[in-house]
């Protein structure tokens, strides 16, 4: 940022400031019930709060305006269709706890929204449900060592009520401005109200997970042409990292196999039917993901046997050429085991070819056994 850019920037917010002064005591109440403290910046962020974005959204369209989240509540309850989607992105206990006296929300989901610590569920409180997903990233690297990071997971909770729809992000994974961006582009999806956003938001997540799989898929490649090279290949501790990382994913993509039934089951009453024919198409994404995990997993254990087995027989092999080496030099340690015995009358002790006789015997027998060793593979 060069130092004019600086200045008006400075120059801006005083600006502001002042020309907001009076609303200082309304600034303070919103801060207290954690809605955004003023005008939201270009990309609709509310600074200083876990308030990504707040919109109110009429017969499919975005309403114009900017809103803290009570005041958007009590817009879209003034008109027919209308909703609001509030994104929030990590929010501390206070500011969750404020949004749920806001939006009467259930203080056991409350605090599932501020650990970020459950699997993948659904539950409804009363009139609102709650959807917790597992949000995954592939993590790109150069080389697959031993401590690689291949797959971050973060949590994603979706709150969705008949005039709301909530969406607590945790963690990089899975942003949700390209899916909001999406969505207001089409209108007729959003008719249908919160349940189109958190098909949306399952969409994106499940999505990634297709993505991680693919990309997971090539370094299991590296590690299966590594596993059976010549040369130095991939070792016990990289595989086993790997299927660290493998059950990482593997927990935030299998649980979520049960809310998405309950979301498509044909008696379900829980989202509009329109909605559930989206959620199949999840639901299917969902399913080639969980396969193609488990044969992940079952190609990794055969690695990790495969390389289990190999290393087994280096050792075998390494074991062998000691011992071939070891008997060479029993022969060598038996001649010279018999000819220190410091006898007095011993054959050729005072023989004049008696020395380098003796070992050029001990030569050809160590170039037979040599050979021999060689012939069956122990050298």
């Amino acid at each position: 940022m060069t130092e004019s850019s600086s200045h008006r920037n400075r120059a801006t917010g005083v600006n502001r400031s002042l020309s907001r002064a009076w609303t200082a005591p309304v600034r303070a109440m919103n801060r207290f019930l954690g809605t955004t403290d003023g005008i939201a910046e270009p990309g609709r962020v509310f600074n200083g709060t876990a308030v990504v974005d707040c919109g109110v959204y009429v017969d499919g369209k975005r309403a114009s305006g900017d809103f803290s989240p009570d005041e958007a509540l009590r817009e879209a309850c003034s008109r027919e269709n209308a909703f609001v989607w509030l994104g929030l992105h990590e929010p501390t206990e206070a500011e969750m706890s404020a949004i749920a006296r806001t939006y009467d929300l259930h203080e056991l989901a409350v605090e599932d929204a501020v650990k970020a610590e459950q699997r993948p569920k659904l539950e409804q409180f009363g009139s609102v449900h709650f959807l917790v997903l597992r949000t995954a990233r592939y993590v790109p690297h150069s080389e697959l060592t031993e401590t690689s990071q291949v797959v971050e997971t973060g949590q994603m909770m979706i709150f969705v009520g008949e005039r709301f729809v909530i969406t607590v992000r945790h963690g990089d994974a899975s942003r949700l401005a390209p899916v909001r961006a999406d969505l207001e582009s089409r209108s007729v999806l959003l008719e249908q109200g919160p349940w189109a956003v958190a098909y949306a938001v399952t969409d994106r997540v499940v999505d990634a997970y297709v993505e991680v799989a693919d990309q997971v898929e090539a370094d299991l490649d590296i590690i299966e042409e590594g596993a059976f090279s010549r040369d130095k290949g991939s070792s016990v501790q990289q595989i086993y990292q790997m299927k660290r990382e493998l059950v990482e994913f593997r927990r935030a993509v299998v649980p979520l196999q049960r809310p998405l039934a309950t979301i498509t089951a044909p008696q379900s009453r829980l989202v509009p039917k329109e909605i559930r024919r989206y959620f199949r198409d999840v639901q299917d994404h969902l399913t080639r993901t969980v396969e193609q995990v488990s044969s992940y997993d079952d190609l990794l254990n055969s690695i990790l046997q495969a390389r289990l087995a190999q290393v087994t027989v280096d050792q075998n092999n390494d074991m062998r050429k000691i011992a071939a080496w070891a008997g060479i030099a029993t022969v060598w340690t038996a001649f010279a085991g018999v000819y220190g015995m410091n006898f007095d009358h011993m054959p050729e002790t005072h023989w004049q070819y008696g020395y380098p006789g003796l070992i050029t015997v001990l030569l050809g027998v160590s170039v037979l056994l040599y050979r021999a060793f060689r012939r069956n593979g122990w050298l």
